[in-house]
């Protein structure tokens, strides 16, 4: 793969490189206005979407950062994108140009004071992975080996200014409206700068693995504040298959059984018995051991759940809330998905539109046992995020709906549940992490 001997760091560079990727977003549209006059626009859209997909995710790959790392959220909502867009932005999860080896030379000295090879026996600076905020390389130190993952320059620094430039996009994407819309905004903001920061991602990891390290088949490395910086993280280096390589070439189920337990159990008591929970499940932050054991990775991005929204959330996946009209619909009320200055036929639409999605969503909380491998229920959810995508009463809505909150949690959820479907994990039982 072509390595990056530099990133655009500063506001105009950035701003020019996502002003050419707007142009040829523009000339897509054009091109499509035409196309759906000749064939039919179904074939037209199905076009734009390929081709815009294409130059965003090549537009935003070179930039590295937030505006990558916003391409990998929504990859994870398979049921949302239209399929060009996920198997595109898909990619920023671990397959991005990485740093040339002196670009990486010249980082680590910057952020951490020292040439690599004086603080390690041995530093190989060409990465074994690279994603949107930084990449992975391999170390040793007295014969033991380490993983070593840096930031890319100039990530920390161009949040908001990113985050800007993608907003127009965002907006058009989800339809979002209103004088209120910056708090999803704000929210992914505050999320991507502690990302940013290493040193509280260090004191995460330990948490999180010394709260979870009673689960079973459940692996975390060891990570060092020591050998650590604000834009540098030192683990255990751990050996496995990342989660796409093992559902790719597995074929016991009794094994992936096991691991689609241990992700379940591990989700489940993070957001019910500690109320916070590691938000970015991808398949590139997972690996299998070749033991069996399920490894966590990269806890830079955690997602408190705070009281007054895990208690409303929970209570709306249950099965007699959504088969009673009145309580549901104070439910929505109180999550922010219905607003009181809501005119009656948006009322009528979204809690039409929530009752279905629900109704389908959270059939695995309404049984003691659930088949994660069942094609029917991902179909269902796949057939309705089409459903609605195509939906023209829905474009003139405001798509500005529900509390802040709902960014990561249901991207939490969104993400799990593929990973379970990856897996293929059957008869996972629902309520075992009350056991732990």
């Amino acid at each position: 793969m072509k390595t990056l001997d530099k990133i655009p760091t500063g506001k105009i560079q950035r701003a020019g490189k996502f002003l050419q990727t707007g142009a040829k977003v523009g000339a897509n549209y054009i091109k499509y206005y035409g196309d759906k006059i000749v064939t039919s626009e179904e074939a037209a859209r199905g076009r734009l979407n390929k081709n815009n997909a294409e130059d965003i995710y090549d537009g935003l790959k070179s930039l590295k950062g937030s505006a990558l790392k916003v391409a990998q959220m929504l990859s994870m909502e398979k049921s949302i994108l239209p399929r060009d867009y996920v198997e595109k932005f898909s990619l920023a999860q671990f397959s991005v140009p990485p740093l040339s080896p002196p670009l990486v030379i010249k980082t680590f000295k910057k952020n951490f004071g020292k040439h690599p090879e004086d603080i390690f026996d041995t530093f190989n600076a060409t990465s074994v992975n690279a994603a949107s905020i930084g990449q992975v390389h391999i170390a040793e130190k007295n014969g033991k080996k380490y993983a070593i993952k840096i930031q890319y320059p100039g990530v920390a620094e161009s949040i908001a200014t990113d985050l800007a430039l993608v907003k127009p996009i965002a907006i058009k994407m989800f339809n979002i409206k209103g004088k209120d819309s910056d708090k999803y905004f704000k929210e992914v903001e505050h999320k991507l700068i502690e990302e940013t920061n290493y040193l509280l991602e260090v004191k995460q990891s330990k948490d999180i693995a010394m709260s979870c390290s009673h689960i079973p088949n459940l692996l975390f490395p060891k990570y060092y504040e020591d050998l650590s910086s604000e834009r540098i993280i030192t683990m255990d280096y751990m050996k496995g298959k990342h989660m796409s390589e093992f559902t790719k070439d597995n074929k016991d189920e009794k094994f992936a059984n096991t691991i689609g337990q241990a992700l379940w159990d591990f989700y489940m008591y993070q957001i019910h018995k500690l109320k916070k929970v590691h938000a970015d499940p991808h398949p590139g932050n997972f690996l299998i051991s070749d033991e069996g054991k399920l490894i966590a990775l990269d806890f830079g991005c955690m997602k408190e759940v705070p009281e007054d929204f895990y208690i409303p959330y929970f209570e709306l996946a249950e099965k007699d809330t959504i088969n009673n009209p009145k309580i549901f619909e104070d439910k929505l009320y109180e999550l922010e998905i219905l607003k009181p200055e809501d005119t009656t036929e948006e009322k009528v639409f979204f809690k039409a539109l929530f009752h279905e999605m629900l109704s389908i969503f959270t059939k695995p909380f309404h049984n003691e046992v659930f088949d994660f491998s069942d094609a029917g229920f991902f179909q269902c959810i796949a057939q309705l995020g089409e459903k609605y995508n195509n939906d023209s009463q829905l474009r003139k809505m405001n798509g500005n709906r529900g509390s802040k909150h709902f960014i990561y949690i249901n991207r939490t959820f969104f993400g799990l549940y593929n990973l379970m479907f990856d897996l293929k994990a059957k008869d996972i039982k629902i309520n075992n992490f009350t056991n732990y």
